[in-house]
């Protein structure tokens, strides 16, 4: 069973996490200076159990099953809590104001440092999820999925970036051959870089965006950066909601936002006229309560 997200003290600590890392781009930013009242959120990860399996053999156990049965094979492996620990660290993004304009608002967003996975931190594998099975989980963790201005700012501010490395298009893109062999070319990138660092580049992301109010059946991706910070996927909703291929990742966003120094619901954030436009470059959400509660669900 998921365990609700937890708020905790002590940001100072999770912090102190970062400064440990060495970053690999010259174009990383500092993590935000926040308040020392300012209270953290934290991913409550359920127990991984004993027996849970590791990615390696998830993706052979499913290898027969279709799109839509690995895709509940997942979401079955998280509520039993088969994740990685080090996905529970939550990471600090900060979002400044406009350049149009300079008297906005800024924001921290938490964010997972990487993208949801199946297994333990010695042996995951990383899972692409339909919108339906995505949004599921993130509200389960108390989470949503980001905008694509958070994306850019998770980009900009990673400790790690990775090379994006795409596969030949086709039928294939979503097989189990695709998941695994894409996992060995990110894996081959990201040897000896240690886990819970803030890092992106290997996947695009699932996101939120006032377009998939006109198209409830489709899925919203965005992101794959380049070393030079554009992403090679531009804002897309061509794909129905129960798409989803080895370039996919599901990064889950914290639903407490830090908006003026203020804690705030990101669901009210992004609904409020001045506060979403650091939030998204579409402004104004419209009603992303329903956005990441679409029907029908999985469950």
């Amino acid at each position: 069973m998921f365990r609700p997200v937890t708020i905790l003290g002590a940001l100072a600590g999770a912090l102190g996490l970062l400064g440990a890392f060495v970053p690999v781009s010259g174009n990383v930013q500092a993590a935000p200076a926040l308040p020392t009242s300012v209270m953290q959120p934290r991913l409550s990860l359920p127990a991984r159990p004993l027996d849970a399996i590791g990615g390696a053999e998830f993706a052979r156990r499913t290898s027969a099953l279709s799109a839509a049965d690995r895709d509940a094979a997942v979401v079955a492996e998280i509520e039993r809590g088969n994740l990685p620990s080090f996905l529970g660290r939550f990471t600090p993004v900060s979002l400044s104001p406009l350049p149009s304009d300079p008297q906005g608002l800024a924001a921290t967003i938490w964010v997972m440092p990487d993208y949801l996975a199946i297994g333990s931190d010695d042996d995951f594998l990383y899972v692409p999820l339909n919108y339906y099975s995505a949004t599921l989980v993130a509200d389960r963790f108390g989470c949503v999925l980001p905008t694509p201005r958070m994306v850019d700012a998770i980009y900009a501010q990673s400790a790690f970036h990775l090379t994006p490395a795409p596969l030949p298009a086709g039928p294939q893109m979503r097989s189990n051959a695709y998941l695994e062999e894409h996992q060995r070319r990110i894996d081959a990138q990201r040897s000896g870089l240690p886990l819970g660092g803030l890092i992106s580049g290997h996947k695009k992301d699932l996101v939120l965006s006032n377009r998939l109010s006109l198209f409830s059946d489709r899925v919203a991706i965005y992101g794959w950066h380049r070393a030079n910070g554009a992403p090679i996927q531009p804002l897309s909703t061509v794909h129905g909601a129960r798409y989803a291929d080895y370039s996919h990742g599901v990064r889950l966003v914290s639903s407490t936002v830090l908006i003026d120094g203020r804690s705030r619901s990101i669901y009210d954030a992004l609904q409020d006229a001045r506060e979403a436009s650091v939030l998204s470059r579409e402004g104004v959400t419209r009603n992303p309560w329903a956005l990441m509660h679409p029907v029908p669900r999985i469950r």
